[in-house]
């Protein structure tokens, strides 16, 4: 338990949090300007462009490749699970999406008449666009490179 500090003194993983935090601001800042309103679940919530969850994991492998090495097996580890994330980001979470997004519709198609379905609407926003996945990675890099002299 004394050594819980000294998580604190990864630089490595604050620089990857900050460039998780960084892309939801960014989409909080996209989402006023495309839609001229502030909604604050968009800090927490899944989905949207840029990716979050890709640049948390590129900073994090940036990083890793960064401080110990590009031919070390930390940054080979990182790496290949930075790619499962953004496959999984663009791929199966988004795909679920869909999938919710038309059983909604046919839920308030099919129900409509009848109210006697009284459940909640399934969350539609759960993947990224590959676009997102990209701009996610790219400022994951980014922001790596930039605090690289803090390493």
């Amino acid at each position: 338990m004394q050594d819980i500090p000294a998580i604190f003194d990864n630089h490595v993983l604050i620089i990857s949090l900050v460039a998780c935090l960084v892309a939801q601001v960014l989409k909080l800042l996209i989402e006023l300007v495309r839609h001229g309103k502030v909604t604050f679940r968009t800090l927490v919530g899944t989905g949207g462009m840029p990716s979050a969850h890709s640049a948390f994991v590129t900073a994090l492998a940036a990083g890793i490749g960064q401080t110990i090495g590009w031919e070390s097996g930390e940054f080979a580890l990182a790496f290949v699970f930075a790619i499962i994330v953004m496959y999984d980001a663009a791929g199966v979470r988004q795909a679920a999406g869909k999938q919710a997004r038309i059983l909604n519709q046919i839920v308030d198609e099919f129900f409509h008449e009848h109210a006697t379905l009284n459940e909640d609407r399934l969350k539609e926003l759960l993947g990224h666009t590959p676009f997102q996945v990209f701009a996610g990675s790219a400022l994951g890099v980014a922001v790596s490179w930039i605090a690289a002299p803090a390493y």
